[in-house]
């Protein structure tokens, strides 16, 4: 990928590897700022009163995980008998650590939220507080699309950080991170609100971000207002080089308990949908349909027999607000959908030939979750699939299924799917939603013809 600019956003947890990477191009939004700060005793400006009963519910977080060897020379077994390496000596896997941080939002229940990210293939999760106890912590359960995740200790005289309504966080905005950047405990670094409401490509994205210095480590820590309340938990930089250049993302508290009551409650998040099909209102296709509004989301398309079809939109309805909220984009009302629970109602106002509505739809089950490939089919273990996002498909000019990850020497990969392969067909049948992948590929047994495209190319897997 070439562009004039290149920026990078990468997930902060300290480890050996490099972390994933995806590409932003916006910049931040200047305001004044609101300028009260606390006082010590004496009048000199200080922000350590309130620090003193922030700092003790920001945790360390040591990760321990196991990641298999890829050497493929050691795979080899001409090579291994060649140099006479035993089978039974190889070792198949190393251990690895990595550092976090994290923040407790229920001392009585020892719940702590961090990033999905942090924890991800973890054999084990110790917790460390600002006195230097040290506890096991249980994973409640973790989402990867929205980086959230909720772990559990049994610890007593726990401090825990109060919830802000993150709605009300304005640009300008003075906030304090924490966190543990580089394995340095309990640092705290400030700055303003920089933006809301940013994304960096996912379809649940809706960070605040800040210059309050943040680096690898911080990584679940805790960004707070003035007031000592929490507004979001740290999540990714923007840098060219992995350090700070004064360009972070935080997750919203908002979004952030809204994920960790779903995760607490299911051990995963019950993502909803109202079933439509949108794009972003362009000034091109207001003027089309001869419309003044100038953002929005338009409804390309209603799948019948949907929520949305029962409650009465239509194709070009323009989604104006959700739940009381503006919708800026079709990527938003998909995300504020997306993180409803099933069951849930959702009110929409909606542009209909010039006259605003009102229309009230259930949220139902979404059907376009990501999907593992040992449940559909024995040869696609170790393999894991989702739906591609719009920017994916535009710039492979195809529709289909993507291969998120595929686990080394397992049955996927010896199969010959590859991460980022894009499934464009099954058994000679298109495939273009995950729930067409799973009918298509839940065989147990059968014989797969898989289309897969590949970078610029395209090539036939036979799996059995």
């Amino acid at each position: 990928m070439s562009r004039i600019l290149l920026k990078v956003v990468a997930p902060l947890a300290v480890a050996a590897g490099i972390g994933s990477f995806a590409f932003l191009g916006s910049a931040p939004t200047a305001v004044q700022a609101d300028i009260s700060i606390p006082m010590q005793q004496g009048g000199v400006p200080s922000l350590a009163p309130m620090l003193k009963g922030v700092l003790p519910a920001v945790v360390n977080i040591s990760v321990t995980a196991k990641q298999a060897l890829q050497n493929p020379l050691m795979q080899d077994p001409f090579f291994r008998r060649f140099f006479g390496i035993p089978e039974e000596g190889l070792p198949q896997e190393r251990e690895s650590q990595s550092v976090g941080s994290g923040v407790i939002v229920d001392a009585a229940k020892g719940y702590v939220l961090t990033n999905a990210h942090v924890v991800e293939g973890a054999d084990s999760i110790r917790v460390r507080l600002t006195d230097d106890r040290e506890f096991e912590a249980k994973l409640i359960g973790a989402d990867e699309e929205t980086d959230v995740a909720v772990l559990q200790i049994d610890a007593k005289e726990l401090k825990a950080l109060t919830i802000a309504d993150s709605d009300k966080a304005e640009v300008g905005d003075f906030v304090v991170a924490i966190g543990s950047p580089f394995g340095l405990r309990h640092t705290v670094t400030s700055g303003i609100v920089s933006a809301v409401g940013r994304s960096t490509g996912g379809a649940y994205d809706d960070f605040i971000q800040t210059d309050a210095s943040i680096n690898p480590g911080n990584s679940g820590g805790a960004l707070v207002n003035l007031r000592g309340e929490l507004i979001g938990i740290n999540s990714q930089i923007l840098s060219r080089t992995g350090g700070n250049i004064g360009i972070g993302f935080a997750i919203p508290t908002n979004l952030a308990r809204s994920i960790m009551n779903q995760l607490i409650e299911y051990g995963s998040v019950q993502r909803g949908r109202i079933g439509i099909v949108g794009q972003d209102l362009t000034p091109e296709l207001a003027k089309a349909f001869g419309l003044t509004a100038g953002r929005g989301a338009v409804v390309a398309q209603v799948v019948p027999g949907s929520p949305a079809d029962k409650a009465g939109l239509k194709s070009e309805d323009v989604v104006l607000k959700a739940n009381g909220k503006e919708i800026q984009n079709f990527a938003q009302l998909r995300g504020t959908v997306g993180l409803l629970r099933v069951g849930e109602k959702v009110d929409l106002e909606i542009l209909r030939e010039g006259k605003t509505r009102k229309v009230t739809v259930t949220v139902g089950q979404d059907s376009e979750q990501a999907a593992a490939g040992d449940e559909l089919h024995p040869a696609l273990a170790g393999a894991r699939f989702m739906p591609l996002d719009d920017a994916t498909a535009r710039n492979a000019r195809t529709q289909g299924v993507l291969v998120q990850a595929v686990e080394p020497r397992s049955p996927a990969a010896r199969a010959g799917l590859r991460p980022n392969d894009i499934v464009i067909g099954i058994n000679r049948q298109p495939v273009t939603t995950i729930a067409e992948f799973n009918r298509l590929a839940g065989v147990r047994g059968g014989e797969l013809l898989v289309h897969v495209q590949r970078g610029s190319g395209a090539l036939f897997l036979l799996i059995r």
